[in-house]
């Protein structure tokens, strides 16, 4: 039983080095831009991660400083429920950094993220959880 709980205990700290990697990832997303779950789990170092990115956005802390709403498929669509309160929050948030939605969509040509060279090769990666 010990050794259990040693696992469980060891893939909690795993989760919250990997939630606080995407986090960290989501703020270096500037404001009039979006990127794809999938985008920010690549970035993060959590490969094919995009229902991690999810799992990681579910469980934000109380007062955090995460612009989620800059988190949207990789459609451009926003994964909320059309018409849904938190789908409602998120097109306002976007739009009051002048996204353009239309027809629930994003122009992911136009508004996506593309961070530069050295902001990829200089971001802390997976590996150094391990420290």
């Amino acid at each position: 039983m010990g050794l259990f709980r040693y696992d469980f205990w060891q893939m909690n700290v795993s989760t919250e080095k990997r939630n606080e990697r995407i986090w960290a990832t989501i703020r270096d997303i500037p404001p009039g831009s979006v990127a794809s779950y999938g985008q920010v789990a690549e970035i993060a170092g959590v490969p094919r991660g995009a229902r991690q990115v999810g799992y990681a956005l579910r469980h934000l802390p109380k007062g955090h400083d995460v612009p989620w709403h800059r988190v949207i498929r990789s459609s451009g669509r926003i994964a909320f429920e059309k018409g849904s309160r938190a789908y409602k929050e998120q097109a306002k948030r976007l739009m009051m950094e002048d996204v353009v939605i239309l027809n629930g969509r994003i122009d992911m040509q136009k508004y996506r993220w593309q961070p530069d060279l050295d902001e990829l090769l200089w971001k802390p990666s997976a590996a150094w959880d391990g420290e």
